[in-house]
């Protein structure tokens, strides 16, 4: 999301673990092939359908969804004195989380947010306080400046576009957060946040997929 060319931060060390498994044969490595290319549509279809539906809520309702779920936020994470947290910036109806990343460093806390530095990498993450520029990363998402410093959350929020009971994770398909997660070397509390309409009976997991620790709806919270 920067259009920087390498995925180090400002003092030259990984902002995030590399990991190349993006790059291995799932020959290789005994997948089926076909069942990933299945999968794969069908998730296609299933991520349209659900942002379809997903932006056909009234602006209304999602707002009282997001303050539902900032609530449970709350409760999942406990007390942020200390701790590095990351959300993200909402897009195409997903909950607005932005005022309660704002309010982070008022209770001790501080605000992160994902860029994507280079495509097929890991995410990094960089700090973000309310005031401070953004920029225009990848899919124009807001992303904060490259001047800001590279962080290691503690927490890693992470908006869903679909996810089942098992705490697995549809996103847009572009597996970031499967990756980063995956080569992290000290893994953060992962937290997904989406609508309770969202829900769907499973994702079909792959073996490339990396579940959620907790999945926050404005109805509940649904451990792994």
């Amino acid at each position: 999301m920067s259009g920087r060319d390498d995925d180090r931060d400002e003092g030259g060390s990984y902002a995030s673990p590399p990991c190349l498994m993006h790059e291995i044969d799932p020959a290789y490595m005994g997948l089926d092939v076909q069942q990933q290319q299945d999968v794969s549509r069908w998730r296609r279809s299933e991520c349209l359908r659900l942002i379809d539906a997903r932006l056909a809520m009234p602006v209304v309702e999602r707002t009282a969804h997001a303050d539902a779920i900032v609530s449970r936020l709350d409760e999942i994470i406990g007390g942020v004195e200390g701790k590095v947290v990351s959300a993200y910036w909402p897009m195409r109806g997903e909950p607005n989380l932005r005022i309660w990343l704002e309010a982070l460093e008022m209770r001790g806390g501080t605000g992160a947010l994902p860029v994507v530095e280079q495509k097929g990498a890991p995410l990094i993450f960089r700090l973000w306080r309310k005031g401070e520029p953004l920029e225009k990363g990848i899919w124009n998402i807001p992303v904060p400046s490259h001047r800001a410093a590279a962080v290691t959350p503690d927490v890693i929020i992470a908006p869903v576009v679909g996810f089942d009971r098992a705490c697995y994770r549809l996103g847009y398909g572009g597996g970031y957060f499967d990756r980063t997660l995956a080569c992290a070397t000290n893994r953060p509390l992962t937290v997904g946040v989406g609508y309770s309409v969202m829900e769907i009976p499973t994702i079909y997991p792959q073996t490339y997929d990396v579940a959620m620790d907790v999945v926050v709806t404005e109805r509940e919270a649904i451990r792994r």
